[in-house]
């Protein structure tokens, strides 16, 4: 295995030392993933490294490796997606491009081999035993139950959504150049992305079938926002060399440069990717919420309401009294942000409660309850059902027949989400939740900051109110 070098304290190169690897000797007990709760899962995905450790070095920083030498475990993983799995897949209608890409590396590029329309598994078989080519699936949590579960937990967990592919490929082939993915987008970019091979911002890549011999590089763009393959003789020796095994996991950050290849002389081998945090950068939420922030800066200060100089926008450069004009407007924002306690988010909220997974077999849960399921009366006590599937947000009213846009309460939930349809782009995803007057406001904080409350203690003016909003 390939080593790097860590430098020393003055600043010289010493001898060089193995990138972190931890080997996790079987158990004598079962070992599945504790799937209680979003924090057990992710400290069992991750295990025998701590939660406090792995953000701390290297969530966004390095890769780690987890090889672990536990056949209960392997079985596990096996169980999330075979290969086998693709016959009875076919057969409930996939199609190239949407479901399924077939690709291969052929003299260091990818060669896309995707027929038109409906995948046939007789034709798919057919590409991956005789042109050795790689099998992409993606999304398979809509169709694999217990990738349903995990996923809709680590979203619970990163409050980010948490999507997947899987990739089978057979022995002495590879299917991807050496690459390094960007943040996944989805709707109208759904086609080019699949296309272009990108995956979400952090990734965990867990071994599922056989065997995959893993190379990374270091990043030449750290956490990469877009997409780009890279050619070997730029991107110089693998700084870490490996084969991943059933029951593996390896985690890297966006921007690491890799490839990977399933050995010669052994069965296929089937990984799947886990990924998240798409999209969720400081500098995506600072675009989320400058917009908030302004549009409540303008309603206080005549300044920013006041029209910009005339023929402005024709000018081929911003001109310096726009620049300086600029400036003190952001000036102004930061010193309002310093005392603000409430960002208005536009549009990552609100994305993120239409798009992602809804609980696991749901059922007819719902939102607030109280026992025997009758509706609470001043007397009763309540309590937020499904808190990690509601996210709560301030915004301007969006009833286009509004014009004074006075600011809204918005809480929006997943409970109604169709796993179909999850990181897919579908066109026809919508938003479920409730709109309330601002001055709703403390008392919904009230419910979601506690575990029950009585119906009479809200912070609400009337009793009417009171009832109102729980019977909502």
């Amino acid at each position: 295995m390939p080593k790097k070098v860590k430098p020393a304290g003055d600043g010289k190169e010493e001898g060089p030392v193995p990138c972190k690897q931890v080997k996790v000797e079987a158990a004598g007990g079962p070992s599945p993933l504790n799937l209680d709760s979003p924090s057990g899962l992710f400290e069992s995905l991750i295990s025998p490294i701590k939660t406090e450790t792995f953000f701390k070095e290297f969530w966004e920083q390095k890769p780690l490796l987890i090889q672990r030498d536990d056949p209960v475990l392997a079985t596990y993983y096996r169980s999330l997606f075979r290969l086998s799995d693709l016959k009875s897949l076919c057969s409930r209608g996939m199609y190239y491009g949407r479901d399924v890409n077939v690709c291969r590396c052929v003299n260091g590029k990818k060669k896309v081999l995707n027929k038109d329309g409906k995948v046939h598994f007789l034709q798919l078989r057919k590409d991956f035993d005789q042109k050795r080519a790689t099998i992409q699936f993606h999304q398979p949590q809509r169709f694999k139950d217990e990738l349903w579960r995990i996923q809709e937990k680590l979203e619970c967990y990163f409050g980010s959504l948490v999507g997947s592919n899987v990739y089978i490929t057979p022995a002495g082939s590879q299917g991807l150049p050496p690459h390094y993915d960007d943040v996944e987008v989805r709707g109208e970019e759904t086609a080019r992305l699949r296309e272009d091979e990108l995956l979400p911002a952090r990734v965990f890549i867990l071994q599922l079938e056989g065997e995959k011999h893993w190379r990374l590089y270091h990043p030449t763009v750290p956490l990469a926002r877009e997409y780009s393959l890279e050619a070997e003789d730029r991107i110089g020796r693998p700084a870490h060399e490996f084969t991943l095994k059933p029951g593996d996991l390896l985690y890297f950050p966006r921007g690491t440069i890799h490839q990977a290849d399933t050995p010669s002389g052994l069965a296929h081998s089937t990984h799947v990717t886990i990924s998240t945090y798409q999209n969720s950068s400081w500098g995506d939420f600072l675009l989320d919420t400058i917009s908030g922030l302004v549009f409540d800066t303008a309603k206080a200060d005549v300044e920013l309401r006041a029209g910009i100089p005339r023929q402005l926008l024709l000018q081929v450069e911003t001109t310096a009294v726009a620049t300086r004009k600029l400036s003190g407007f952001l000036r102004m924002l930061a010193d309002r942000l310093e005392g603000t306690k409430e960002l208005l988010s536009a549009d990552m909220k609100k994305d993120f409660a239409m798009n992602r997974l809804p609980p696991y077999y749901l059922g007819d849960g719902v939102e607030l309850s109280t026992p025997g399921g009758q509706l609470p009366g001043l007397d009763s006590t309540v309590r937020l059902q499904f808190r990690d599937h509601v996210v709560l947000t301030v915004g301007p009213d969006q009833d286009p027949s509004d014009e004074t846009r006075e600011k809204m309460v918005y809480i929006y939930h997943s409970l109604k989400n169709r796993r179909e349809t999850h990181m897919m782009g579908n066109e026809e995803t919508e938003s479920h939740g409730l709109r309330f007057p601002l001055s709703h406001i403390d008392a919904l904080k009230q419910i979601w900051n506690s575990s029950a409350i009585s119906v009479k203690d809200l912070k609400l003016t009337t009793d009417e109110e009171k009832q109102s909003l729980h019977q909502t």
